[in-house]
């Protein structure tokens, strides 16, 4: 493609552009560096569709990408013949600025090539969007969020027919189609006005019978009810959606299993994609849960929910013996939810013989240790839900394992056969039934994963991210991957590395041997070192965002052996930052 000045230049140029818009360009015209960063590159379309910050640009998030990204999708979808054009797509968005319109310019794309179209009323959760392409027949689906990022980002998340994410093999045909067109971004789209399309029945607006066949299929989950009931008179739950799609659904499904008491935030219930009490609306940060710590004081309650802005991630508080509320992490999580998911259904006698669960890569190896000593297979997985979606359906396909819970450390969880990604309505409403659970027995959720350790065995994980913005850090992680590929450590932080898997090409090198092996998986920018002491560290670039994800997976004779594990590595990966 042509330079990024060019680039620039053309877009400056161009009559689709509206006068707030040219108004934008042309303010940055003596800033190079702003110029380089939005002309330098298009967006890169992945398996997880865009994601970018929301500016006039090739590299960022507007109507025109969105319009040029649909084309190709629309291209696909037809690709597979009219019955795939009659079973047509679902549309979904999420709180943020600029998402309704976003997606209806989407919804305008499809429809204008005779792709049938099925867009919700107002914003909705991320799984409901998921649930919909499997309960409607869709042959795709399409949600505008950029989940749990900063305020100024905005996405395009892209689903197949089994309602998980896109196969990669779409995403390239996506890709490679956008790449084809991309000198002719403003021209190569067809589109209609939205208000005729849903007159004429080309477009179809989904909702209160959506969200109903949706919260049936979540309180259909639900283990034992029994025990929320007896404990419904004192037990409280704090729920916070950081202003966002789970403001309605999350209460909605608690109520309906019979918690009676939630107090929600009531600053963060109001629907504001510039997420104005926040720094951050991630459930992984707990400094965005200072107001509903506060509530939690006030109230008295021993658990605080809360679910990002698209209501796919669910992070947690407890309240310790000191009175303070204290996260619990996805890793923890999610251990918790499998332990509790397994011993409820052996209990109700509802558990598989055939039972499986799956976790990611860089999830703690605590998840294993459960599933074996409870004589449940369990199996690991790229970074994403789709990798885990996919899975599950090679066991549907094969007959072989039935998944009763699928989960990764950034504070997302899956079950049920309804949707093919994370889900923080169901994860909210299974979290308050163990939580009423342990609550009967006088354990907060806190006392519950101490006595896990106790069962299992200590371990403790850490995630840190090296946020590296702009084309600098494109090119330094890049060089960081580079350099740890051709220089594979024979230590780190003074421990021996016994293994290394690099998961790009599959190959597994074990010191002082070399080469020796492949991994079951390959295609993945990770690399997985183990270490002499039982270790875990793992480094790869984000697919979503700028930046370098490091996770340390520790375990060790008790917490603190664990914590000073961490300590170790974290001093490690801080120094791959300069």
């Amino acid at each position: 493609m042509s330079n990024y000045k060019e680039e620039y230049q053309r877009w400056l140029d161009s009559p689709t552009l509206t006068e707030r818009e040219w108004e934008e360009l042309n303010a940055i015209s003596e800033d190079e560096k702003e110029i380089e960063n939005r002309f330098y590159a298009p967006l890169e379309f992945g398996t997880a569709g865009l994601r970018g910050t929301m500016k006039i640009g090739l590299h960022n998030m507007n109507v025109h990408v969105i319009r040029h990204a649909t084309q190709a999708f629309a291209d696909v979808i037809r690709a597979e013949g009219p019955e795939a054009m009659k079973k047509g797509i679902a549309i979904a968005h999420d709180c943020r600025l600029n998402s309704r319109e976003f997606a209806e310019e989407a919804a305008c794309v499809m429809a204008a090539n005779g792709i049938f179209v099925r867009i919700f009323d107002a914003l909705r959760p991320t799984p409901e969007l998921s649930f919909a392409v499997i309960h409607y027949g869709m042959a795709a689906g399409l949600n505008i969020t950029a989940s749990h990022n900063p305020k100024e980002y905005n996405g395009y998340k892209v689903y197949w027919s089994d309602g998980a994410q896109l196969p990669p093999q779409k995403a390239e045909d996506i890709a490679r189609r956008m790449a084809e067109t991309n000198a002719n971004i403003f021209t190569c789209y067809k589109t209609c006005d939205f208000d005729e399309a849903v007159k004429s029945g080309k477009i179809s607006v989904m909702g209160e019978e959506t969200d109903e066949a949706f919260l049936a299929c979540v309180l259909g989950q639900a283990i034992d009810r029994e025990t929320v009931k007896e404990v419904a008179d004192d037990f409280k739950i704090v729920y916070t959606p950081f202003h966002g799609c789970g403001y309605r659904m999350v209460p909605e499904a608690l109520r309906r299993l019979g918690i009676k008491h939630i107090y929600p935030v009531e600053e963060q219930m109001v629907l504001d994609g510039s997420f104005p009490t926040v720094v951050s609306p991630n459930p992984e940060n707990p400094e965005g849960f200072y107001l509903a710590v506060d509530l939690a004081k006030k109230v008295g309650s021993d658990l605080i929910i809360g679910t990002d802005p698209d209501s796919d991630r669910v992070g947690t508080m407890a309240r310790n013996a000191q009175g303070d509320y204290v996260t619990i992490t996805g890793n923890q999580m999610g251990v918790l939810l499998l332990d509790y998911i397994i011993q409820a259904r052996k209990k109700t006698g509802t558990l598989p013989a055939n039972a499986g669960a799956v976790a990611s890569i860089v999830t703690t190896g605590m998840a294993r240790v459960v599933c074996e000593t409870n004589d449940v297979h369990f199996e690991d997985t790229f970074t994403g839900f789709k990798f885990m979606a996919e899975r599950v359906g090679e066991w549907e396909a094969a007959g072989t394992w039935k998944y009763i819970f699928a989960y990764e450390e950034s504070y997302g969880y899956m079950c049920g056969d309804y949707v093919r990604d994370k889900d923080a309505v169901t994860a909210s409403m299974l979290i308050a039934e163990m939580a009423a659970f342990y609550y009967k027995q006088g354990m907060t959720l806190l006392d519950a994963m101490d006595a896990l350790y106790e069962k299992y065995g200590w371990f403790q994980e850490e995630t840190l991210n090296l946020v590296m913005p702009g084309l600098d850090g494109l090119e330094k992680m890049r060089t960081i991957m580079t350099n740890l590929r051709d220089r594979l450590p024979e230590k780190i932080a003074g421990e021996t590395v016994v293994r290394t898997r690099d998961y790009q090409d599959g190959s597994i090198y074990v010191a002082g041997l070399g080469k020796v092996d492949h991994t079951p998986m390959k295609g993945s920018n990770v690399l997985y070192f183990e270490l002499a002491d039982g270790c875990t560290f793992i480094i790869r670039p984000s697919g979503t965002e700028p930046k370098i994800k490091i996770y340390i997976l520790a375990r060790g004779r008790d917490r603190a052996a664990c914590l000073d594990k961490v300590a170790l590595y974290r001093a490690y990966a801080e120094s791959l930052r300069q």
